[in-house]
């Protein structure tokens, strides 16, 4: 386990075996890190102290004493991704899976269980793949009303939402979280530079390849009409919006893209759809009324500062300070804050700022 992390702590900075042995002034050489990497010798604290330095990691990071491991992993990225790239993602994800998962077992829950609404289906149309939208919405007693935060119902699910300062290159990830016998749980990463529309779609685009196997179609459009059809109902769309249009005018199509928190362009993209506007009209109204709207959002929703950022893991992390379960350290190291910013948040002194760190 220590082999595989120090191999993605080096990559992550970018080294060779032999850079990293330089960099250790030659007092490790590459043949037996390389060796620490294959799991064949086992490093003793004093060397893990000075690989954690040399590779600007936390040593708890290379030792991992929860035998947590990344399966399944899936980047959503564009062309020319470097393995730099890939190795420093990863390692932020296991950093913040471990400290998470960590604070779960200190408390005792067993809410790191994915509760999945059902065991993954097999869809070969894009009818099937609107079924298994409404199934799950239903299976989560979401009723028929527009999802006003995607993060807190994931993470209500077991699902661990993380919203990080991912590389250019890097739109997002979903993963499993390994952890020896216990169940898998799902992880799913989106890029926090993203705008609020977007990444509520990629969250639920994810849900969706969690819980379909595709035959016949493709996967991705499939994952994107799982995520229109589970935040716009159709039923709902329909009723609000009616069946057939023959036309909108930008008030409208605004204030609908406000009522379901969706970009403008998929709000579109599902009528053609439900074929409440046909393609021809779709292909109109991207050449003039929203010839700019893939590139630039009208009126965005307000940015993660404010709105539908992940909270368990800081909730979870105030509540065992409160019941004594851990040190005002302890939640420090956890959260990554200062020890006196801590106590301040604790004693109602000081206002959380960004939900999103």
């Amino acid at each position: 386990m220590i082999g595989e992390r120090l191999r993605i702590a080096r990559r992550k900075a970018g080294l060779s075996l032999r850079d990293l042995s330089d960099r250790l002034g030659g007092r490790i050489s590459h043949n037996a890190i390389a060796k620490y990497e294959r799991d064949e010798m086992e490093p003793t604290s004093g060397v893990l102290i000075e690989l954690s330095r040399a590779l600007d990691v936390p040593m708890e990071f290379l030792a991992a004493p929860l035998d947590v491991r990344l399966g399944q992993l899936e980047f959503r990225k564009k062309s020319g991704t470097s393995a730099k790239d890939r190795a420093s993602v990863e390692a932020t994800v296991l950093e913040h899976v471990e400290r998470y998962l960590l604070i779960e077992e200190i408390l005792g829950l067993d809410s790191a269980e994915w509760k999945k609404p059902f065991n993954p289906r097999t869809v070969s149309s894009f009818d099937q793949v609107e079924k298994l939208a409404q199934d799950a919405r239903s299976k989560w007693n979401l009723g028929n009303a527009p999802i006003l935060d995607v993060v807190e119902l994931l993470e209500e699910h077991g699902i661990k939402v993380m919203l990080l300062e991912l590389p250019d290159s890097v739109s997002g990830l979903t993963c499993l979280v390994e952890r020896g016998n216990a169940p898998a749980v799902p992880v799913i990463v989106v890029n926090r530079t993203f705008n609020l529309e977007r990444i509520r779609f990629t969250l639920l685009h994810e849900l969706g390849h969690r819980l379909m196997k595709v035959e016949g179609i493709d996967e991705e459009k499939a994952a994107h009409r799982f995520a229109s059809a589970f935040l716009m109902p159709a039923d709902h769309l329909r009723a609000v919006i009616g069946a057939h249009r023959q036309g909108f005018g930008v008030a409208e199509l605004l204030a609908t893209k406000h009522v379901y928190r969706v970009a403008a362009t998929a709000l579109l993209v599902r009528f053609r759809d439900l074929g409440i506007i046909s393609p021809e009209q779709l292909t109109s109204l991207f050449q003039t009324t929203a010839r700019h709207w893939r590139r630039n959002e009208p009126e965005p929703l307000p940015p993660t500062t404010s709105a539908e950022c992940p909270q368990r893991f800081q909730r979870l992390c105030y509540r065992a300070l409160a019941e004594g379960v851990i040190s005002n350290s302890k939640a420090a190291d956890l959260l990554r804050q200062p020890v006196a910013a801590i106590a301040r948040k604790m004693n109602g002194d000081e206002p959380s700022e960004d939900r999103c760190q």
